[in-house]
């Protein structure tokens, strides 16, 4: 890694811990320290466990939720990336309410008494999560409707309504829905011998009320909005609106309110008296009962066509003008609560403003960036061959950082080469997800055919990924490829390679260890860490954990790795447990870990205990944080911070001081119960000095952060950074691309 204007100490002999940059004379760059702090604190026998000391889960995710839809209104980021943050903040929503609102109205119904750590009953929680969520949608529909709408005309970008249409555009749309739409459109009615339709999750429909003039009976009708079209219809170019003598990038209407005006001719001879959008959300979780499923991916595929067509309704979004007389009977029929219904001002399904980040506007957009090959790597002219990726690990270990370093060009490489590599013996990797054309698998089965051993362990239950990991699991069986479908109990969520070749007579094995799914699409937007290894005692705990993944192996000890559930938990516990006796013996302790979600209440109450006793702690946790910073005699040794940027923060590292004997380690896990308890993960400790240095280097650029980063306030809320005054920006992402360069 290039070296930044950076002082890597994140353990140094007691001062004040510093995280604000300070500028240095000359360059423009920042110098960043990281300092380990002794401090004594009087100890006083406290209930760490109280529910005063912890967040609730699903509200601090909520406040993760609102930092995405503050990149969203924040007039620094591009206005094309702010309508990409919109969407993300509404698809976010999506899978919360699935899942999490889901699992809590699943307890409600079954008489759930058990409190959260912070004290909450199922119902409490979801009258705390309504109250809070509904000022966060009224926000994020006021900015699009009020500011980013014009924002974007004054840019060429045109959100039409129906309504404001000229007749030519209408003649047009009118045309449009005739030869497009009309075809794929099935209005449902809905009376004595038509029953209430099944709604699809995450649809959008119309509700029409039409009448009979011979009768003069009012009738109620859904139409489903179709997902095989267009979201926003765009006019052409000659209709468009004009910018300065020319015609506007994109002028659109929504598909919705095309149907919505052309409704006669779905209903002809009916007088169309009304129409409204509405959208629901179901509960989307598999339940599979693994121990009576003789075959899992059957089990796995019978509960997927039950989720397409079952799942309680857990919310229905609606615009603020239907009527009360419509709103009562979508209620009644859906089985729903005045709570469950989700009122905007504005369109539905802000989700799909993602499709407009293919516009041709780069000035709208962040720069674009190209990932980079290590230098190790690098070719040095275009007239030398190549140098072989298996004598480069052997050399030294490998750090990987994505999206900053290419994953093509390390990875895929990796596994690619492996494939088609005449000593390669035999391969074998988890998937948990991966991309629907997915590069890796297509190696795995060209390495399969080339009448190498490959095993590939596909989690089925990687949750919304289910779909996409059974049709390649069946290409791979198809291929040769020994296919494993994880363990009863557990979800398989460890990223691990192994590579086993015959080099000179001799058997090596070759690991790729990381944080991140093998995805090459996602490996562009997500920040992840990985080592390329060929050190023994790596080579020889993954061939134990392949053994204990698709045999009958129970290794309860392994040589390097901390592997859960087997002794993740215990192994962290003992190192925050060890900082902790190091400043009761009078030296210093310093932790800083970076990860997705803390949540655990054990690993917080060990935190907790850490801070009392006078370590330094710095967590930078992207998304749920569940302890509570700033305590007085408590956690006011405990600082946290979030980063919500260009790039989806995803990587872990762990690092201890252990009176300057540091330890780091990479991994998969998070701090939470499911990754230490009901998860098969791996975290691997880092051994070169060089690599040691290049992982506290990313933790002190993160911690300096002043224009992503967001600190965690003990009642809850986060407050963003700035810049002091006299000092320069300091964007972690932004940062380390250019040391990438």
């Amino acid at each position: 890694m290039a070296r930044y204007l950076v002082q890597r100490t994140l353990a140094h002999p007691p001062q004040q811990l510093t995280d604000a940059a300070s500028d240095q004379s000359g360059t423009g760059q920042s110098q960043l320290k990281i300092m380990a702090k002794s401090s004594k604190t009087t100890i006083t026998d406290i209930n760490l466990g109280d529910p005063q000391y912890y967040f609730n889960r699903e509200l601090s995710w909520l406040e993760f939720n609102d930092r995405v839809l503050h990149e969203a209104t924040d007039p620094r980021t591009p206005l094309l990336e702010r309508l990409k943050f919109m969407s993300i903040f509404s698809s976010n929503l999506d899978e919360f309410f699935m899942v999490r609102v889901a699992g809590l109205k699943q307890q409600l119904e079954a008489n759930v008494r058990k409190l959260t750590p912070d004290g909450r009953t199922p119902s409490q929680q979801l009258e705390a999560i309504s109250d809070r969520l509904r000022p966060l949608i009224n926000e994020q529909h006021q900015h699009f409707e009020k500011v980013l709408r014009s924002q974007l005309a004054r840019e060429g970008v045109h959100f039409l309504d129906y309504m404001d249409l000229n007749q030519e555009q209408r003649t047009y749309l009118q045309n449009y829905f005739e030869e497009q739409i009309f075809p794929v459109l099935t209005p449902l009615a809905v009376d004595p011998s038509h029953p209430f339709p099944y709604i699809s999750n995450l649809s959008l429909n119309l509700a029409a009320v039409v009448k009979d003039p011979d009768t003069g009976e009012e009738l109620f009708a859904r139409v489903k909005v179709p997902k095989v079209l267009p979201r926003f219809v765009p006019l052409p170019d000659s209709l468009r609106h004009r910018k300065k003598e020319r015609s506007a990038v994109w002028t659109g209407v929504p598909l919705e309110q095309v149907i919505a005006h052309n409704l006669e001719s779905l209903f002809p001879g009916m007088n169309i008296l009304e129409y409204h959008p509405f959208r629901i959300t179901r509960n989307a979780d598999l339940a599979v009962e693994e121990d009576e499923a003789d075959d899992l991916l059957l089990a796995i595929e019978q509960e997927l066509r039950k989720r397409r067509v079952s799942g309680s309704v857990v919310r229905m979004e609606i615009h603020v003008t239907m009527p009360d007389t419509v709103r009562e009977m979508l209620m009644r029929e859906l089985k729903l609560q005045k709570s469950d219904i989700y009122e905007v001002d504005s369109l539905l399904g802000l989700g799909d403003l993602m499709g407009l980040m293919d516009l041709p506007l780069p000035e709208l957009k962040d720069p674009p960036w190209t990932p980079v090959v290590p230098s190790r790597l690098r070719t040095p002219s275009a007239e030398e061959e190549e140098e072989d990726l298996f004598s480069v690990i052997c050399r030294a270990d490998l750090l990987l950082h994505h999206p900053y370093q290419s994953f093509s060009g390390t990875v895929l490489r990796f596994i690619t080469q492996a494939a088609h590599d005449p000593g390669v013996l035999a391969i074998k990797m988890t998937l948990y997800r991966t991309s629907g054309d997915s590069p890796i698998l297509n190696a795995l089965i060209s390495a399969a055919e080339n009448g190498k051993q490959v095993a590939v362990l596909v989690e089925l239950k990687a949750r919304f990924d289910e779909e996409n990991n059974i049709l390649w699991a069946r290409k791979l069986e198809q291929a040769g490829v020994h296919v494993v479908y994880g363990l009863v109990g557990l979800k398989t969520h460890t990223k691990v390679v192994l590579v086993v070749r015959r080099h000179d007579n001799k058997i090596k094995r070759y690991v790729h260890i990381g944080t991140g799914n093998y995805n090459p699409k996602t490996a562009r937007i997500y920040t992840d860490l990985g080592i390329l290894s060929c050190r023994d005692d790596l080579g020889a705990d993954l061939t134990d954990l392949f053994n204990f993944l698709t045999g009958y192996s129970r290794q309860r000890s392994y040589r390097k790795l901390l592997v859960a559930p087997v002794n993740l938990r215990d192994r962290f516990l003992a190192l925050i447990n060890r900082e902790i006796e190091n400043c009761r013996q009078g030296g210093t302790g310093r932790i800083v870990a970076k990860m997705n979600a803390l949540v655990d209440p054990q690993i917080i109450t060990t935190l907790y205990e850490a801070s009392r006793a006078g370590v330094q702690i710095d967590l930078i946790v992207r998304g749920i944080c569940c302890l509570r910073p700033g305590l007085p005699g408590v956690s006011e040794n405990i600082r946290v911070i979030s980063v919500v940027g260009r790039f989806l923060e995803h990587s872990r590292i762990y690092y201890f001081h252990n009176q300057g004997k540091e330890e780091v380690y990479i991994g998969s896990a998070d701090w939470m119960r499911r990754n230490l308890d009901r998860r098969v993960e791996a975290v691997v400790p880092i051994e070169d000095p060089e690599i040691v240095k290049d992982l506290q280097e990313i933790l002190a650029i993160m911690m300096a952060d002043n224009r992503q980063a967001w600190e965690l306030q003990p009642d809850g809320s986060y407050i963003q950074r700035h810049p002091a005054d006299g000092t320069n920006e300091q964007c972690a992402q932004k940062i380390l691309m250019e040391m990438a360069n």
